[in-house]
């Protein structure tokens, strides 16, 4: 039996059976990093002693008939910009490459209540800033599909390591995209929940008001069962919120049929590669085979949200990072003579430039003369853009596009022109400044074999729809259950 093969339930159906022991799972895993992760680049950190550990316990549990959860056994990956207390976090970046949290992040402890093991913490681009984990101080993650292109970012070890068949499932963030861009780019399945479904306590800030944890996965049924475990109020965040507890095999069982899906016109304009609107369009057509009555709609504010999103992230994240003074915690440099040097060398020598420049983006607009020209009209916008999406959802149950304009680019490319990288990201941004959820599918490739992703966007609160209509449209195709050649 093939055990990297399986989904993530698939994999803890076996378990509980006794087919497969915990150990043996695990086992699996590590052997495929040690045999592949040189060519990828995914993992930064492996927790190979807890996991052996944890696998025997857990094993005893199962084994005395006290299995968890659905997932009880399973192995995942996580970002390495969610806290695990005593394992390194370095959120990718020099500045934090020493840094092991004293305590587990809420989706940390939930997923260990859980049963799940932990296999390692995932590369990324720095503090969660990029669209190709190019960004990285633990160097260039490569996608499994072909190693010449980026996997995407910012959670592009989560989606590589998935799609490499290094986890069967990992848990990303997503502040602008970076769980449904990296998915895409990667032939994965990825869920950008509804802001305040997740709690955010443990996640290293990029922008406070954008951030949400959410699953990677082969297909929407183990997204479905992280979310399930992972999500729910915490009073540790305050943003998070009370909603009905969420129910995986209840939102599986969506039927999309009569259910009404927009498409909007703006999303298919100028700059979308031929065949992602091919590929995208194909996937209509299906949907419409399965019942859905599908329309377009004018959504104009779409112009908007690039400015909008980088206006608002970049001030956020400009006061978040001033945490990091070479003082406190993480990297201090040694070349400094006095209080003053410490600070700017320390973050000088420590951020990398992409991190930098929106540092310089966010003082900017935050400072005197520009705060009202630019932060203030962005939130405004915020506001508009908001309205625009509960105004089509009042008529629309999903609304229906491509996850990004291209698939994805090689290596280098991005990097060259951030401006073309920043652009890129306009189908996704809208979602995180309204804080609803959204989720990328598999729907095809690209005339050179890169896969192609759907986005479902909905209402807040929809996941059970999204996820639903998600397996559905799964379960009509196949292109979730490919793999990159040579991968296995």
């Amino acid at each position: 039996m093939d055990i990297i093969s399986l989904s993530a339930l698939e994999l803890a159906a076996k378990i509980h059976s006794g087919e497969i022991t915990v150990r043996q799972a695990v086992d699996a895993y590590f052997d495929r990093i040690d045999a592949k992760d040189k060519k990828y680049n995914c993992y930064i950190t492996l927790c190979k002693e807890t996991a052996y550990a944890r696998a025997d316990d857990i094993q005893a549990r199962i084994n005395s008939g006290d299995i968890r959860s659905p997932l009880a056994g399973v192995p995942m990956a996580i970002k390495d910009n969610i806290c695990t207390k005593g394992i390194l976090t370095t959120c990718g970046s020099r500045i934090l490459e020493n840094f092991k949290p004293t305590y587990d992040a809420t989706v940390i402890e939930k997923l260990c209540n859980a049963d799940v093991i932990i296999l390692g913490k995932v590369n990324m681009d720095e503090f969660a800033m990029g669209s190709t984990t190019e960004t990285s101080a633990a160097g260039v993650t490569r996608n499994p599909w072909n190693t010449d292109h980026v996997p995407g970012g910012s959670s592009g070890g989560s989606a590589a390591a998935v799609a490499a068949l290094e986890a069967p499932a990992a848990l990303g963030s997503d502040t602008g995209g970076s769980i449904r861009q990296p998915s895409s780019f990667c032939g994965v399945t990825g869920l950008k929940p509804t802001y305040g479904s997740v709690s955010r306590r443990g996640l290293v800030a990029f922008a406070s008001s954008l951030d949400q944890i959410g699953p990677i996965a082969h297909d929407a049924a183990d997204c479905a069962a992280i979310f399930e475990i992972i999500s729910g109020r915490d009073s540790g965040d305050s943003t998070s919120m009370d909603f009905v507890k969420f129910d995986f095999k209840k939102a599986l069982n969506t039927d999309i049929k009569g259910k009404k899906i927009g498409i909007p016109e703006d999303f298919f304009g100028e700059g979308l590669n031929p065949d992602v609107k091919a590929r995208v369009m194909e996937a209509v057509e299906t949907l419409k085979g399965m019942g859905a009555e599908v329309e377009s709609f004018p959504l104009p504010i779409a112009k908007y949200a690039i400015p909008t999103y980088y206006i608002i992230a970049c001030a956020e994240a400009c006061s978040n990072l001033s945490r990091y003074d070479g003082i406190k915690y993480g990297y201090s440099s040694p070349h400094s003579s006095n209080i003053i040097d410490t600070y700017i060398k320390s973050r000088s020598e420590g951020f990398g430039m992409e991190v930098k420049r929106r540092i310089m983006l966010g003082n900017f607009v935050l400072s005197s003369g520009y705060y009202d020209a630019y932060y203030k009209k962005a939130l405004q916008a915020k506001r508009l853009i908001q309205k625009s999406f509960l105004e089509a959802f009042e008529k629309y149950d999903i609304i229906l596009g491509p996850v990004y304009p291209t698939t994805a680019p090689k290596c280098g490319e991005s990097l060259s022109d951030p401006l073309k990288m920043y652009l890129g990201d306009i189908y996704t941004v809208m979602i995180n400044i309204a804080g609803l959820p959204a989720i990328s599918v598999p729907c095809g490739f690209d005339s050179g074999m890169l896969p192609v992703g759907l986005q479902l966007i909905g209402k807040p609160f929809s996941e059970g729809l999204l996820l639903g209509a998600g397996h559905a449209y799964q379960q009509a195709t196949d292109f979730h259950k490919r793999t990159p050649g040579g991968a296995v």
